[in-house]
Parts: structure tokens; sequence; C-alpha cells
């Protein structure tokens, strides 16, 4: 899995018990994996659909940096389905896990459209994403 982003964990995200608020960090889940998820399909006209059981299985602090990381684990003609995990960038212990967010793309009036990776296989959409990251990053170099 790769990690694409992180947050600093500050004293207006804690809950009364001095923890990450679990809202706060849904939130941060649903704002990354959409950037994640328009990238993969081509546009920034999605939305989220569906939100799989979201299983918390440690905490953060005040001060903790944690990052999320995302893989494609499906894709329809309209949708893309993402898994989620968020970890401590300092410990790289698992805070959350969400098995499935599924993204819909729309059109200019607001209806489901086929989007950049419709009708691909997830291998294929893995050898072209990872083909992307490759010129990224020698575009980057040069």
């Amino acid at each position: 899995m790769k990690y694409y982003s992180r947050y600093c964990v500050k004293p207006g995200d804690l809950n009364p018990a001095q923890r990450l608020f679990g809202g706060q960090l849904l939130s941060w889940i649903d704002e990354e994996a959409a950037i994640f998820a328009g990238c993969q399909m081509g546009t920034p006209m999605l939305v989220t659909k569906l939100m799989s059981e979201i299983n918390f299985v440690s905490s953060a602090s005040c001060g903790d940096v944690v990052e999320f990381g995302f893989e494609v684990v499906g894709i329809g003609q309209t949708s893309l389905t993402v898994h989620c995990e968020v970890r401590n960038k300092q410990t790289q212990q698992l805070i959350v896990q969400v098995d499935q967010i599924v993204f819909v793309a729309l059109d200019a009036n607001g209806k489901p459209t086929p989007h950049d990776k419709a009708g691909m296989s997830l291998e294929q959409a893995r050898i072209i994403t990872q083909h992307e990251r490759e010129l990224r990053e020698h575009r980057l170099a040069s």
C-alpha cells in the first residue's frame, strides 16, 4: 500500500479523552480518499457513495503525525472502490482501516458518468498508475 498524505494531530482535533476525534479522522479520510479517487478516475467531479465498516484499531494523540494509505480494489463503469488505512507515521501502528470507500464520477448534470479507468481490470489500472507515477518522478527529477 502506498501512503499519500499526512496530517499532524492538533489540540482542536481531540475529543474529551485527549485522543484524535473519530469524526475528524473520518473527515480527513473522506477528503484524502476523494482526492486519490479523483486522480485515478481522471475527474474531480465525484461523490462518496459508500463507506464500509470502519475499524478503529488504535488512537492518536496531539502531536502525532498520521498518514493515509490508499489502493484501488474495484473498478466499475462509473465508480471506483478504494481501500484505506491510516497509521501513525512514527510508530507505523495502524489507527483505522476502511475496507471499501466507493466513489462515483458525475457529469455536468450530476448524473453518473464513465471515468478514465472504466472497463479496466485492476491489474491494467495498477500498471497505468505505476507508469504515470514513474513519468511524474522523471519530470520532477529533471
